[in-house]
């Protein structure tokens, strides 16, 4: 793996894995501070190792690297903190205890906890997400802007009402308690929810980040053997997962371009990630809960159990869409809905759905209610109105995967399913 390769893993797999492992040691009061020594010790190590190459150990030379940076900007702040006292003594066997810890690979249960901590109940839901995609999953501001449907002035207000808030943590925060644990559970939900969709569909290049997916996966898994974590919720949430997991070595042909659902060589499906999210979907059918993430992960099932693309049960899709509309209103969730009832009953029966409905700014505005019904008007025949959505949408799109399959799906005329464009976006 060359070095300029490797140092870009460690900004994506590592980042957040540094920050809560530093967090844990000096407080979350301290966060700006541990960022600022974690860019640092990444940016030290772009420039050591492209000229002398990868040390023998990358992430524990990394973690020392930042653990010291961290330690000398609390010093420069403030000489006589008793935190820097307790470094001094310990610093040694706290780095010892951080080498062994990283040649283990046991730092998950340290990112949950910083997960945890980061959506605290006191800050707003926004502000929750924000924050933690930032510190623990290393999104940039204009990535966190496209997923939060938002501007990115907004994003930096949302990190800095957190940040304040973080401050006022106590430096070694006490266990949080099940209470504690279980209002804070929806938050790291959401997060972990985004970090998968960022991977499954990204407004980055490369277009699929299959990295991402399997971090989301990990961290739920771990949420879900959690006492607090345990519930039917943080089971659908897997099943979701493992069940888009499954598609995705069809979701590319040999040039990395995207193929829609009905492209896609069934046969390349993993069916063994298939069968591990129905096991999880089963297990989240226990009791009486019914969240967002049952009907997308049901949405997610009835695609992968059918057949063929034209033997879908568009109806149950249709339903599960209905519901989701109910649980977590939104106006995505209604423009998939009339995506489905177009496959079901038609483009008009879809259109119908839209017509008269006015869409928030942030989707209005976006490549994907514009391609829907360029396809939905497209296969109507009104054909004025279908080219200046289709101009709008490929002139939006986020990414040259995407903008391709726009233009192959928009410019032919065969009935379609454009549902796959935004179905890991909300």
């Amino acid at each position: 793996m060359s070095t300029p390769h490797l140092t870009e893993h460690f900004f994506r797999h590592q980042y957040g894995r540094l920050v809560a492992m530093l967090s844990r040691r000096v407080g979350m009061r301290h966060l700006e501070a541990i960022e600022d020594a974690v860019q640092s010790s990444l940016l030290a190590a772009l420039e050591s190792w492209t000229t002398d190459g990868a040390p023998e150990n990358p992430s524990a030379w990394l973690f020392r690297v930042a653990h010291n940076n961290a330690v000398e900007e609390l010093r420069r702040r403030t000489r006589r903190d008793r935190l820097l006292q307790q470094q001094g003594k310990e610093g040694e066997a706290i780095m010892e205890d951080i080498e062994a810890e990283f040649l283990n690979g046991d730092l998950q249960d340290d990112l949950l906890r910083a997960l945890f901590l980061c959506c605290d109940s006191s800050i707003p839901i926004e502000s929750q997400v924000a924050i933690a995609l930032k510190t623990l999953c290393g999104f940039d501001v204009s990535e966190i802007a496209e997923r939060l449907f938002t501007t990115e002035a907004n994003v930096y207000k949302r990190l800095c009402r957190a940040r304040n808030h973080l401050r006022k943590l106590p430096f070694d925060p006490d266990q949080l308690s099940v209470e504690e644990l279980s209002s804070r559970l929806p938050g790291v939900q959401s997060v972990l929810y985004l970090i998968f969709t960022e991977g499954y569909l990204s407004h980055a290049e490369p277009a699929i980040r299959r990295d991402l997916c399997d971090e989301a996966k990990r961290l739920t898994l771990l949420l879900a053997e959690h006492p607090a974590g345990r519930t039917p919720e943080t089971s659908a949430l897997l099943a979701l997962m493992h069940l888009h997991t499954a598609r995705l070595p069809a979701r590319q042909d040999g040039s990395g371009g995207f193929l829609l659902l009905e492209e896609q060589d069934r046969a390349r499906w993993d069916q063994r990630q298939v069968q591990i999210g129905l096991a999880w979907l089963a297990r989240s059918a226990q009791g009486d809960v019914f969240s967002r993430y049952h009907a997308e992960a049901g949405i997610a099932a009835e695609h992968c159990i059918a057949p063929t693309f034209a033997e879908t049960r568009w109806d149950r899709i249709v339903e599960c869409y209905a519901l989701l509309e109910r649980l977590a209103p939104s106006a995505l969730h209604r423009l998939n809905r009339a995506v489905a009832i177009a496959q079901w009953r038609g483009p008009t029966e879809g259109l119908a759905l839209l017509e008269g409905f006015e869409p928030p700014t942030w989707l209005a505005g976006s490549y994907m209610w514009a391609a829907v019904l360029a396809d939905l008007y497209r296969r109507s025949g009104r054909d004025e109105l279908a080219q200046r959505y289709r101009d709008a949408a490929i002139g939006s799109a986020p990414s040259a995967a995407v903008r391709d399959m726009l233009k192959r799906r928009l410019l032919n005329r065969g009935a379609g399913d454009l549902r796959v464009l935004s179905e890991r976006s909300g």
